[in-house]
């Protein structure tokens, strides 16, 4: 019997992303820089122009963005999204539901970064506040988290220190994480592995067990890290 797996190809997770247009002190506008620890994000941009800034150990970059553009990065990359116009990204994620499950950390200074419980003071938006106060937590944290960015822009060095204070914060979810994985990402791979033994064998029996599904968003015009999302319910 091959593998049941009923999330999205890959094990990837979508959402649609409008970026956040509120300026900053160097006269950007847009999101939070932040960091993924286990990770890969791709862009497919859909509207606007904009940029994405990137920082790892390898230096700082630019990556302009305009529909079309695919753009994607590994885990260990600070980025930044800057909207430029009305800037529209369909995002993919790796992992599914990793990101949801708290797969990335701000660039907030470092006292903010001690502990889980400092870290969660700093950047948790009350779900159930007014939209308006849920916009003001929002804009607060990406004004800190640009705090600790134009820190680790001017003396990379400190990315060092950064990558193990993120680690440091994410290692009680881990084994959460991991059985997240188990039943995506690695579920979906090993289907596709039965699904290539089964073939050498001319066993073609599960192509009659295909299926088609469709999702609608569980959520519009979420506060995230860089803009509004739309988000889909997690699938495997």
């Amino acid at each position: 019997m091959v593998s049941a797996y009923a999330g999205l190809p890959g094990g990837v997770a979508v959402s649609h992303l409008c970026v956040y247009d509120w300026p900053a002190a160097d006269g950007s506008h847009g999101g939070t820089p932040h960091m993924h620890l286990a990770c890969s994000e791709g862009y497919v941009v859909t509207d606007g122009r904009g940029a994405v800034q990137t920082l790892t150990v390898s230096g700082y970059e630019v990556t302009p963005l305009a529909p079309g553009t695919v753009a994607w990065f590994t885990p260990g990359t600070v980025h930044r999204l800057v909207n430029e116009g009305d800037l529209r990204i369909t995002v993919l994620m790796q992992n599914s539901g990793l990101p949801e499950a708290g797969d990335a950390v701000l660039t907030l200074p470092p006292r903010y970064l001690a502990d889980p419980e400092t870290y969660a003071a700093a950047t948790a938006v009350p779900a159930d506040a007014p939209e308006e106060e849920q916009a003001r937590v929002a804009r607060a944290r990406r004004d800190l988290a640009l705090e600790g960015y134009r820190a680790l822009r001017e003396a990379p060095e400190g990315l060092a220190a950064f990558h193990r204070a993120a680690a440091a914060l994410v290692r009680p979810r881990l084994a959460e994480w991991r059985e997240r994985w188990l039943r995506g990402a690695r579920a979906a791979a090993e289907a596709t592995g039965e699904q290539l033994d089964r073939l050498a064998e001319g066993d073609a029996s599960h192509l009659a067990e295909a299926v088609v599904r469709a999702e609608q968003p569980s959520s519009y015009g979420k506060f995230g890290m860089c803009g509004r999302l739309d988000v889909y319910p997690r699938q495997g």
